[in-house]
């Protein structure tokens, strides 16, 4: 029996716990905030329930931290004397590798410490322990949760906890001229999917207006077509490798087999999206990837999910469906091109 922290996108807690509920029939849970985080309880131990959501992962789960101690809030030192016993007794997890600790809290909770200063403390006794801390890129994260009376503690590896940021909450430092926060989508797929935008020699990107991913496939290097009837940010005229074509997508035709990448992030029907999609299929070469973002219009998101996915399966065989940090009412596609 094991127990663990998920965090989903605001709002969206119930389909991760509905995605959960599928793999783990018996599953207790408990929330503790609203839409966002909740408790589980489920009879495998951790390397069955690792292994079932790895093999499966939800949509709409975004982070996954294991529960191994249950600290009672003192209010006080006393809590970080508890916190640092605990990094103490998992000494031997911790010596020889780089480790970050990661703290978050629910709303109104007594934890008076805040997270530099709980692991200013930490990283104390981790360096006693022969760890060395760190804050990007970690071989394992002490995960601590604030919770209304209690300190959930656990302790895992970034793939274990399916992100290293705290919550799975990433953050992308905004840039001067930058030309709008959709650019942190397609940031966050390239991490999430493991992808080398660099890697890809000539893009497509549908409905690209203002700019914001075809602003970061240029800077990556690429060759680039954005097709949408709207303006896109002047600044991008300086990129000899811009073709901009002002017309719906409907309306385009291209050379068989042009594009290796294909990227869209369009504020319409899923639906109508697929189709658009599937038309410039022909555009694409054989093993062509595409990162897409389906819009959840309606009140049953895992239902249109499976209805995109099942019509792009015609032309795409999905690599992976994921809520991002930074999407909102939607998700991101990554698929590739049978």
């Amino acid at each position: 029996m094991t127990e663990w922290i998920c965090t989903a996108n605001r709002g969206f807690a119930a389909y991760a716990a509905e995605e959960l509920r599928r793999l783990f029939p018996g599953m207790k849970m408990m929330q503790l905030a609203a839409g966002e985080i909740f408790w589980i309880e489920v009879a495998e131990e951790r390397e069955e329930a690792l292994e079932r959501i790895h093999s499966k992962e939800p949509i709409f789960l975004r982070h996954l931290q294991p529960v191994e101690r249950k600290l009672p809030i003192r209010g006080s030192a006393d809590d970080l004397q508890a916190l640092g016993d605990v990094v103490r007794h998992a000494r031997l997890r911790f010596a020889g590798h780089t480790v970050a600790v990661h703290l978050r809290r629910v709303d109104h909770s007594p934890f008076p410490y805040s997270a530099a200063d709980t692991k200013a403390v930490l990283d104390a006794v981790l360096m006693e322990t022969g760890a060395e801390p760190t804050v990007k890129s970690p071989e394992q994260i002490i995960s601590i949760l604030a919770g209304k009376d209690v300190l959930y503690v656990g302790i895992g590896t970034p793939e274990e906890q399916l992100s290293d940021w705290p919550g799975g909450a990433v953050r992308f430092q905004r840039e001067d001229g930058q030309i709008s926060r959709a650019k942190f989508k397609l940031l966050e797929a390239e991490q999430t999917f493991h992808l080398d935008l660099a890697s890809y020699r000539e893009a497509l990107d549908i409905g690209a207006a203002p700019g914001g991913w075809t602003h970061l496939l240029l800077e990556r290097g690429l060759k680039v077509t954005a097709v949408d009837p709207a303006e896109l940010h002047p600044s991008l005229a300086a990129y000899p490798r811009l073709t901009v074509l002002n017309k719906n997508a409907a309306d385009v035709q291209f050379k068989q087999g042009q594009f290796n990448l294909l990227v869209c992030d369009m504020s319409w029907s899923p639906l109508q999206m697929c189709k658009l999609v599937l038309d410039l299929v022909p555009a694409l070469e054989a093993g062509a990837a595409a990162i897409i973002t389906v819009k959840l219009m309606h009140k049953k998101p895992l239902q249109t999910i499976r209805d995109v996915i099942a019509k792009l399966d015609a032309e795409f065989t999905l690599q992976k469906a994921k809520q991002l940090f930074h999407n909102r009412e939607e998700i991101t596609l990554y698929l590739m091109k049978k």
